[in-house]
């Protein structure tokens, strides 16, 4: 999980509290608008951390107020971050609802898909040029990360402005072509797996 791996690596940097860790995860995250981490997260990942093994409290920092645990990464963390720095990421585009508003409106005739497809186009270049006056008002000294995932983002709208004139110029042939159906199963209970 990405916030586990988050602070294993925020730990390799340097051993921190929560409070710094909480602020630390923020920077390299673009900020809580771009990944709203709740401190109580943060807290419960350490316990777990450190529970496995893969971080453990150096010392109790007090600086005039309350007591602070500062973590700091063992080597079976150490090693831990490395491995999931060198895995490789699945994509996340695996249940899209446009797709799903597209293939029904293809299938039920209910609402032109030249529309939906329109619609869709609309909205993505709103939030295009929203991501475009963001990244132009970001400062580069500070937001390097917010800027980083803005230009992310932009690109994959580009994609999917892509990905759509490119159904909306076939959409003639696409709506001719059979539409998916479910192949039929058998009745009654399926058979016991040994």
């Amino acid at each position: 999980m990405s916030v586990r791996n988050a602070l294993l690596g925020l730990l390799a940097q340097r051993a921190r509290h929560g409070y710094e860790l909480h602020s630390a995860f923020e920077a390299v995250a673009g900020g809580h608008e771009l990944w709203d981490l709740k401190p109580a997260q943060i807290y419960s990942t350490l316990g777990r951390l450190e529970d496995g093994g893969l971080i453990i409290p150096e010392r109790i920092a007090q600086d005039g107020g309350p007591e602070k645990r500062i973590y700091a990464i063992t080597p079976a963390g150490q090693h831990e971050f490395v491995q999931w720095l060198q895995t490789p990421m699945e994509s996340q585009h695996q249940r899209d609802e446009f797709f799903l508003k597209l293939m029904l409106s293809i299938a039920t005739s209910i609402v032109d898909p030249a529309n939906v497809i329109a619609i869709q186009r609309a909205s993505l270049y709103r939030e295009l040029h929203l991501l475009t006056r963001r990244r132009s008002a970001a400062d580069p000294a500070s937001a390097l990360a917010a800027i980083l995932w803005i230009e992310r983002s932009a690109m994959h709208i580009e994609a999917d402005l892509r990905w759509l004139a490119m159904i909306e110029a076939r959409l003639d042939e696409i709506q001719r072509q059979p539409l998916p159906t479910a192949a039929p199963r058998p009745r009654g209970r399926p058979p016991q797996r040994s």
